[in-house]
């Protein structure tokens, strides 16, 4: 049961038992009894508000708050503080982002604490050029966690001699798409490693950051095998600037190859479900998958006609290609990859005959 004692001379509610055990953590300790006042009906409204980009220096608390606990942890950092009729939890995640929750007596207080709280709290947005604010998702010991960051992207244009023939055209085509005219949800890109795939993803997110929100997916293996993790991505948070949101997934060969019904169980039916099913139609959701896979691999569930929005093959390019991109006669007699050729041109590497099979976060 909470230590807390009543206050603001108001006559408390029956006691709130709360159970904890070894496997809780500091952090959780915090969290609980941040909602003491709030279930013993003390301080019945409650306000939170999360943000990124969380200054260093925010206290993310009003002046004269009373510390009443803290934790610091792996990932994150807690605090709760109390004042006159108020109770007020922190938490800051890595990488900047966080959250702020008041209980109150009153809806208007709940307002004034948790708008004090988080006044000048967020740095201002970085310069628009060359970068572009992506989400990232992941599921966390407290469920689902969205963190935002601003990332590198260069306009299409400029990167664009970096492709193949096909795969630039394909990518202009996409570059050039507006939400009326999307008929298919499922964006993919296939070709093996060090081909420009995630590359060309961040361009596109520069291109389309009007009017669609780039959301990158850590542990997809998580995010299709867990019903609830998947519900909170899909449905996400309304951004009344942007309607429709592109969840990338990287990687994730196992889940769209021809096999995969049998390997992965529910996972493929939940892929195909996000992105034409009802789940999907419910939100302005698209997906794009990155896989080192040729097309003729791929599960036909995935490439079905109407699926797509786009199949974009992001290949090696030519030998003309490539000769053409070093703009010497290099040995390119069997093309080369967009990695392999930047190795070349720095020194750093040859160019291999055959292409690699490794896998990862690649150009």
């Amino acid at each position: 049961m909470s230590d807390f004692t009543p206050i603001d001379g108001v006559e408390p509610e029956p006691a709130v038992t709360f159970q904890l055990d070894t496997t809780d953590t500091v952090g959780d300790v915090i969290d609980v009894l941040a909602m003491e006042a709030f279930a013993a009906g003390r301080q019945p409204y409650a306000r939170s508000k999360r943000m990124e980009r969380i200054r260093p220096d925010a206290p993310l608390r009003p002046a004269g708050a009373r510390v009443l606990r803290t934790s610091r942890e792996e990932n994150r950092e807690a605090v709760l503080a109390r004042g006159d009729g108020w109770t007020l939890r922190s938490v800051r995640w890595r990488g900047g982002s966080g959250m702020v929750e008041v209980t109150a007596l009153s809806d208007e207080l709940c307002a004034s604490v948790l708008d004090e709280a988080t006044r000048d709290a967020v740095e201002p947005p970085p310069p628009e050029e060359d970068r572009v604010d992506m989400g990232f998702w992941h599921l966390g010991a407290h469920g689902a966690s969205r963190s935002q960051r601003s990332i590198a992207a260069a306009a299409w244009p400029e990167i664009r001699d970096n492709y193949t023939a096909a795969a630039a055209a394909a990518v202009d085509r996409l570059t050039e798409v507006t939400p009326d005219d999307i008929v298919g949800r499922l964006v993919l890109l296939h070709g093996p490693p060090g081909t420009g795939k995630t590359t060309a993803l961040r361009a596109m997110a520069r291109e389309w950051s009007k009017w669609c929100q780039f959301d990158c997916v850590l542990d997809p293996e998580q995010l299709f095998s867990n019903p609830a993790y998947l519900m909170e991505v899909a449905v996400g948070e309304e951004d009344d600037d942007r309607r429709w949101r592109l969840l990338v997934v990287e990687d994730c060969d196992e889940l769209i190859s021809g096999d995969a019904k049998a390997a992965t169980g529910q996972a493929l039916s939940r892929l195909l479900n996000l992105t034409d099913g009802l789940l999907g139609q419910g939100r302005d959701v698209l997906v794009a998958i990155t896989t080192n896979e040729p097309l003729a691999a791929l599960h036909p569930a995935v490439v079905r006609p109407g699926r797509c929005l786009a199949q974009v093959e992001v290949g090696r390019m030519s030998p003309a290609e490539a000769a053409a991109w070093l703009g010497t006669t290099a040995d390119v007699a069997h093309g080369a990859t967009l990695a392999e050729l930047y190795a070349l041109r720095d020194g750093r590497g040859t160019v291999t005959s055959t292409p690699t099979t490794e896998t990862g976060f690649y150009l």
